[in-house]
């Protein structure tokens, strides 16, 4: 009897076995073709544009498969990959969807030549623990034994790729500073570099180069309340409320009925006076600085005006949170204490060196300089256009979680395919270790690996075949010799811009630990979620919903 005898006949389309792979690896490899041009320092830049035209142009990885709106299932996963390296390390998502991608081509390969999937994850598996284990023994190196700033040079390896490549040197200097700045010491010693803590404001005008570092202060695209108020406080004493400065008001469904005209006048006046009391409340705290989230009304920017107090109206929840960590000052709900009184104690205010109101490009900002409590800094980013200063702040985000993340694992590894050379040709010897079908799983691994050197090269517009060559040979030299300098072709990577090889790390060309090592793990275990896959059934709508949908 036939499935639809039995009643088991299933309303949809079934795809299984070497079709659904098939398909999963066209999908996938659509999708990595579209990011191999953008990868390295001379690749290309992408141009977007969403269903309302809003064009974004970009580079990085995990921002074009945003925008993109991927539908096949099996791409979703990359899609997702690469928002996971992009929140985890910050930086490297081109390269783990393009290895991602080419394990699973390499795999169905695998499959069509009668080798199990299976077998295959646990060929990978193997590949990849003993990747992660090569690359901390011999080809990281702890940032205190290198003599040379390598900070700054992650952060040039992070930005050369981008579009503000040509001014690495500046924003290098900004990003390590920046992340030095934010250094927090924890309760058990060890110091952490929260990159949430560096704020990246944006403004039209100059160029990129003009773009500068707020240190130990922080900013906000804002400005005073009254053009009355002055624009600068030193020192500042600041509070920071989130309910109205406004003219009191009954609360809601109250009713006074008054009889006497006299009386409602004096209604009005306690109105008044109820706000005025309030203010006079906060001003006799010390207060010389107001932050609010909601609004101040006419009446209570007159007594503040004549208290000299800035104040600063419509402030942002996540701005005031920030200007809360940095100075000290606690947020205030309301001035309402146990016993029904209202009340501002001064234990609440925060303080600065200054706060200080500056036009910058078209815009006002108030900056709040010389922070006491937390440490905080703020980047200024100046551009041309909006397309430009997205695509700065997104190439200076990736920058700074690479700095931060060198300052947590403390270790570096050489960047231009040093390390995925080197990996290849320890893979293939280790292949060969075993006598079952896991070997040419492992093989096929390690030939993976060679499509980022490969794609570097050929972004470049030089002959990949010819410069890989000469960047196994170094390495292989590496892997046989006892003589020191040749032990030193382990750190050799490709320089792209003199069509050679070269020293990566004399060079300054690394990349944080953490970040290899996580691209490995993610693009191995995406690799093996989507091979795993042998049934794709997609179930046919309702047609009863079809009919009503129309």
């Amino acid at each position: 009897m036939t499935s639809a005898e039995l009643g088991l006949s299933l309303s949809g389309s079934r795809e299984s076995g070497a079709d659904v792979r098939s398909a999963n690896v066209t999908a996938v490899g659509a999708l990595a073709n579209i990011l191999k041009s953008s990868l390295g320092p001379q690749g290309l830049d992408k141009m977007l544009v969403d269903d309302i035209g809003d064009v974004t142009i970009t580079n990085d990885g995990a921002t074009i498969l945003k925008q993109l709106e991927v539908e096949h299932p099996a791409a979703k996963v990359l899609v997702e990959l690469a928002n996971l390296q992009d929140t985890e390390v910050g930086d490297g998502t081109t390269s783990v969807v393009i290895i991602a991608a080419e394990l699973l081509k390499r795999a169905n390969e695998l499959v069509k030549n009668n080798i199990h999937p299976t077998t295959i994850i646990a060929g990978y598996r193997m590949a990849m623990r003993e990747s992660i284990k090569y690359i901390q023994e011999n080809l990281s190196v702890k940032v205190e034994s290198l003599d040379q700033d390598v900070l700054f040079n992650i952060a040039k390896t992070s930005l050369s790729s981008k579009f503000i490549g040509a001014d690495a040197e500046h924003f290098g200097r900004i990003v390590v500073d920046a992340v030095k700045a934010v250094r927090i010491v924890g309760p058990d010693g060890k110091a952490r570099h929260p990159v949430g803590q560096i704020n990246v404001l944006k403004s039209h005008g100059q160029s990129s180069g003009e773009s500068v570092l707020i240190p130990n202060g922080y900013a906000l695209q804002s400005s005073r309340g009254s053009q009355e108020m002055p624009t600068m406080i030193s020192p500042a004493k600041i509070a920071l409320l989130d309910f109205d400065l406004k003219k009191h008001r009954m609360s809601m469904g109250v009713n006074i009925v008054i009889d006497d005209m006299e009386e409602l006048e004096k209604v009005r006046q306690r109105e008044m006076d109820i706000t005025k009391e309030k203010i006079m409340k906060i001003i006799g705290a010390g207060t010389n600085v107001v932050f609010t989230t909601k609004g101040i009304d006419d009446l209570a920017m007159k007594y503040l005006i004549e208290a000299g107090i800035l104040a600063v109206r419509r402030v942002d929840k996540k701005d005031i949170k920030r200007i809360s960590k940095c100075t000290g000052a606690q947020l205030m709900l309301t001035m309402a204490t146990l016993d029904g009184d209202e009340e501002f104690e001064a234990s609440s205010l925060g303080s600065a060196e200054a706060v200080v109101e500056e036009r910058v490009g078209d815009n006002d900002f108030i900056f709040i300089k010389g922070c006491t409590t937390s440490k905080a800094a703020t980047i200024l980013l100046r551009g041309a256009n909006d397309y430009m200063l997205e695509e700065v702040d997104r190439s200076v985000h990736d920058a700074l979680c690479a700095v931060s993340r060198t300052f947590d694992s403390n270790s570096v590894v050489p960047g231009g395919g040093a390390v995925e050379t080197a990996l290849s040709l320890h893979l293939e010897d280790f292949a060969r270790t075993f006598d079952s079908y896991e070997q040419w799983a492992i093989a096929e691994f390690a030939e993976a690996l060679l499509v980022i050197p490969k794609t570097l090269a050929l972004n470049a517009a030089l002959d990949a075949i010819d410069l890989l060559a000469a960047l196994r040979v170094r390495h292989n030299a590496s892997l046989k010799a006892d003589d020191p300098k040749k032990k030193d072709y382990r750190w050799y990577g490709l320089d792209l811009l003199n069509n050679k090889v070269r020293n990566s790390m004399q060079a300054g060309v690394m990349e944080p630990l953490v970040s290899k090592l996580k691209s490995l793990k993610f693009a191995t275990e995406a690799a093996i979620t989507i091979l795993r896959i042998d049934d794709l059934i997609k179930i046919a709508p309702d047609p009863e919903q079809n009919m009503e949908g129309m």
